[in-house]
């Protein structure tokens, strides 16, 4: 849809200042930095004997004007200087702009328990914080993913575990492996495109899902198992370019015999302390590359990466020529009886480097090789260790991952077949450098190609290792971190040195099989953090649980944590628990020490769900967006009478279930009985009974209360004070419109109806009113078209959380959301559409922005049949009001009192009183040009003006929902309730 005009004329700025266009969010503007609204309401001017009847609006071309004096005063806003509106009918809440838009995207607590939380997006006071580069999937996750995985133990171990294991338990090795990081890419995509992702990778996601404690105990010991990662694949470009050239080493070791049986050649094998000296040498090499910071990286990257493709090429060629020439012993080419040879495992014990001798002090089966090889498949997280310098996470993070995962595990299942083919047995159990002895044409280039490629790993965990260590300094959770804690846009300098530090201890140590079940825990351990964050972030089905990657359930999460521990356990126990053992550790110093606070992770959405225990847990303090749920309270009450044993207008139930997703939720069904309480106290408990099997018969869940209140604005606030306890109080109020007001002459309504609102907005309370409830479909009446939000006034995003709610019932799946949004000036709209469009894409929510420009010009009285019986029901209204006003003015002129109205005295601006009417006017006229098909409209609820007689009030509110048929009018408590963060 076009974006639309309507015409008019004006000279008031819908979102700023008189005369100030639309304008791009500054860093220092007040309202990115406060959302709070300031109190609800209209300030009016005194009242002035004036001509009885309103003025007639000029509709005059002449554009200065719209016939209105500016006189009235001006109107408060939340987000700038005083100003004069058309819309000032919304009194002083904040009206929807992109200053708005920004700040809903930061975590609205005054002093919040994660400090880290939205620093990418939100603003902040001061210079522009300086941003780090932004990479895309290929060079930010894919190749990262890539240069972890394809390292040291594919090149120099790879073939030495089929020689082991044989192909068959080989193949069963490297699918339980795969299977494991496959399950941890989808969990890992889940959660990384549920919201925007901070610097931290996984630990982000873990902590965030799982809470603080948990977080920084796997965090760390996952950054313990990436800095031991870095020190596994320096020692093994160490140990392949000591066997590429053996006379570099200092200290050489030869063995002659392999299980007491003399070999043609002698094999040498590097010295532990050429391993120790070397290995330092290279890890302090690699820090100063590290240091030069993620720039640096991506210069270096290509020139690790190169190789190892070239490499890969070489030996897979190498491979299928293998058997022409036969370049040495023990190589027979592809051979169907080299490939049964090697079928069956042939478990052997070796000496420390892995060399079979028959008093060998290592001895070798299944399990000790899951725990040697699983590091090779663990460069998943390499991508999302770098989520603060990604520039899309949510697309770059599972394209990227699951890419890499696929396209290595691929590769080594084929080259397991290959391997067990191309080789006798003894020669892949003596040759470590078998990749290069097979390789074709250069097998002495080859080595330079493992080298390179093993540093690149050994540099991608020392990049990630220091930033994940700075990511948890950073939340300031535990002080003893605080000194690893970096400026925004600065590198880790001091976590590059400590991490660089433990890389170097565990070089020193100098054997790699020592080494890789120490990682394999820790990394294992991070995995199953992963996938039990998922699978209960799955499980809970939270409303802000919505990740852009669909491929996901909980059943593959929870597999995933069982497959990691019992992989854990395959390895060793005594390794596993330790390992739980220091991750318990920490997690229970965490509690005592630690500044932990609520980051809206999924356990506080499970105790939201098991009351008594919420109760204790949350308190009342303010709920996080992330785990808000709707708790409505329906005001069974009609404006009316309703036929005999029927307790509650039969369409509530059916809206209150449209609240809730998957119907989880709690509705509070409230009505009220006039008279004395001990009077009424056995009738007050037949009608709950009666209630609570209505809400049963229509598979509502929710709990029924009835209130004996001398009349129903007494009952109400009575309600609204006492309803609930603790976060579990009704947030939001629902009732039908009262559309018999006029129809049955209901004198008493209109004051009724505006003490509801107020009573509402002074207890910070959601509103939700329904027109059209007669009409509204149940779960078997299917819907079609759009669902049109006319998103005025910041609510915190329920409007929107509303939608969304709507769009999960099978009567509105068929839906598609439209949000207008208007602007005053034709140069605003292109720029307000792509900010609004940005916001709703970082919610993850799918909607079609329309943008209207609306000119408050002289052509309103013509051109459309909606804006004809707008202007009809507009000037019907002015009648009506000019003939009350009139009889207000006499009855105080013959009684010698003020103006008196709804049993108070009231001060009427008529210009004001004018001016709300050609709000409303333009607006329903808006709402039928767009909208009149639609298959629910919604739109912000103007609050009460003040000091306005409640009939006036109502004549608004009838004058902007004329003739559009099914309609819910909002307005938000002040309080976010949706947020872009994961």
């Amino acid at each position: 849809m076009d974006n639309g005009d309507i015409d008019g004329s004006g000279d008031d700025d819908f979102h700023g200042q008189r005369g100030r266009k639309y304008r791009p969010v500054l860093d220092n503007d007040r309202a990115v930095l406060e959302m709070s609204s300031m109190d609800p309401g209209s300030s009016s001017s005194s009242f002035q004997d004036q001509p009885a009847s309103l003025k007639k609006i000029n509709v005059n071309a002449n554009a200065d004007s719209d016939g209105i004096e500016r006189n009235s005063p001006r109107h408060a806003q939340a987000n700038g200087p005083q100003r004069d509106s058309k819309l000032e009918l919304f009194g002083f809440d904040s009206l929807v702009n992109i200053l708005g838009l920004k700040s809903m995207t930061g975590e609205q607590i005054q002093q919040p328990s994660s400090p880290r939380d939205g620093e990418n997006i939100s603003i902040t006071v001061g210079q522009p914080k300086p941003t780090g580069p932004q990479l895309g999937t290929m060079m930010g996750v894919f190749i990262p993913c890539l240069q972890s995985i394809l390292g040291i133990i594919y090149y120099i171990r790879f073939s030495w575990i089929v020689g082991m294991a044989g192909i068959g338990e080989s193949l069963v090795l490297v699918s339980l492996c795969g299977l494991c990081t496959f399950l941890t890419s989808i969990s890992l995509s889940a959660i990384a495109t549920n919201g925007a992702m901070k610097g931290g990778g996984p630990y982000y996601l873990i902590g965030r899902a799982l809470g603080p404690e948990v977080g920084v105990s796997i965090g760390l010991c996952f950054f313990l198992g990436n800095a031991v990662a870095g020190a596994l694949y320096v020692l093994g470009a160490v140990e392949t370019f000591l066997k590429a050239v053996p006379s570099a080493g200092i200290f050489r070791e030869t063995i002659t015999q392999v299980n007491g049986t003399a070999v043609a050649e002698p094999i040498q094998a590097p010295s532990s302390h050429d391993l120790q000296i070397y290995g330092i040498v290279v890890t302090i090499i690699l820090c100063f590359i590290v240091f030069g910071g993620v720039k640096m990286i991506n210069r270096v990257a290509p020139a690790f990466l190169i190789p190892v493709l070239f490499s890969l090429a070489c030996i897979f060629m190498g491979m299928f020529l293998a058997g022409k020439d036969k370049p040495a012993e023990g190589v027979t080419g592809l051979s169907m009886d080299t490939f049964k040879e090697n079928w069956s495992p042939d478990y052997q014990k070796t000496n420390e480097n892995g060399i079979p001798v028959t008093d060998g002090s290592v001895t070798w089966d299944f399990n000790s090789l899951v725990g040697l090889f699983f590091p090779a498949v663990t460069g998943i997280m390499a991508g999302s260790n770098r989520s603060s310098s990604l520039k899309d996470t949510q697309r770059s993070i599972p394209v990227g991952t699951l890419a890499a995962t696929l396209v290595t595990s691929t590769m080594y299942l084929i080259s397991v077949f290959l391997f067990g083919s191309v080789a006798t047995r003894n020669r892949l159990l003596t040759d470590r450098l078998l990749t290069a002895t097979v390789a074709w044409p250069f097998p002495s280039l080859i080595k330079i190609g493992i080298i390179l490629s093993t540093l690149g790993a050994a540099l991608q965990s020392l990049t990630g290792a220091p930033r994940l260590l700075a990511a948890i300094a950073n939340d300031d959770i535990l002080p003893v971190l605080n000194y690893f804690r970096v400026a925004d846009g600065s590198e880790p300098h001091l976590a590059t040195l400590f991490t660089a530090l433990l890389c170097i201890g565990c070089v020193i140590i100098g054997n790699l099989d020592l080494i890789t079940p120490t990682i394999t825990m820790f990394f294992l351990l991070c995995y199953a953090g992963v996938n039990l964050s998922c699978f209960l972030l799955d499980l809970l089905d939270a409303p802000s649980w919505r990740p852009r990657w669909a491929f996901h359930h909980w059943s593959l999460s929870l597999v995933g944590a069982l497959l990691c521990i019992v992989i854990m356990f395959l390895i060793s126990w005594s390794f596993t628990v330790v390992s739980l053992a220091l991750a318990s550790l920490i997690y229970k110093y965490v509690s005592i020490k630690g500044k932990a606070g609520d980051w809206g992770d999924g356990f506080k959405s499970a105790y939201f769900q098991l009351a008594l225990r919420s109760l204790r847990s949350l308190g009342a303090n303010q709920v996080h967006p992330k785990n808000w749920y709707p708790i409505p309270l329906i005001f069974c009450r009609p404006w009316g009478k309703l036929p005999e044993n029927v307790p509650c207008h039969p369409k509530l139930a059916d809206f209150a279930n449209c609240m809730k997703k998957k119907g989880r939720g709690m509705s509070i069904f409230v009505s009220i009985l006039d008279g004395d309480y001990h009077e009424c106290v056995e009738d007050a408990k037949a009608a709950c009974k009666q209630l609570s099997t209505y809400i049963d018969y229509k598979n509502c869940e929710g709990v029924a209360e009835i209130v004996v209140a001398p009349n129903m604005s007494e009952g109400f606030r009575g309600i609204i004070q006492t309803m609930g306890l603790g976060n579990l109080k009704p947030n939001i109020v629902v009732m039908r419109y009262p559309e018999i007001w006029r129809r049955e002459n209901l004198t008493e309504i209109p004051v009724t109806f505006v003490g509801i609102i107020s009573d509402c907005i002074v207890a910070n309370k959601a509103v939700v009113i329904v027109k059209g409830l007669d009409e509204w479909p149940n779960e078997y009446q299917k819907q079609y078209g759009t669902i049109d939000l006319y998103w005025i006034v910041r609510d915190g995003g329920l409007m929107l959380l509303l939608s969304q709610l709507l769009l999960t019932k099978k009567s509105f799946e068929s839906c598609k959301i439209q949000v207008f949004c208007i602007a005053e000036e034709d140069a605003d709209a292109e720029v307000l559409k792509a900010d609004v469009k940005k916001f709703l894409y970082d919610l993850r929510m799918q909607a079609e922005v329309i943008v209207i420009t609306m000119k408050w010009d002289a052509q309103m009285d013509g051109g459309g049949s909606q804006q004809d019986e707008s202007y009809e029901a507009f000037t019907n209204a002015q009648k009506r009001i000019s003939d009350y006003l009139n009889e207000m003015k006499s009855t105080a002129k013959r009684n010698g009192t003020p103006l008196m109205a709804d049993g108070k005295q009231v001060v009427v601006d008529e210009q004001q009183v004018e001016k709300f009417l050609y709000t409303t006017l333009k607006l329903n006229s808006t709402i039928l040009k767009y909208s009149r098909m639609a298959a629910v409209v919604l739109i912000s609820l103007p609050p009460p003006p003040v000091n306005h007689p409640g009939y006036f009030y109502m004549e608004y509110m009838d004058l902007l929902l004329e003739n559009v048929p099914r309609i819910l009018i909002v307005r938000g408590y002040r309080r976010d309730v949706v947020t872009l963060f994961t």
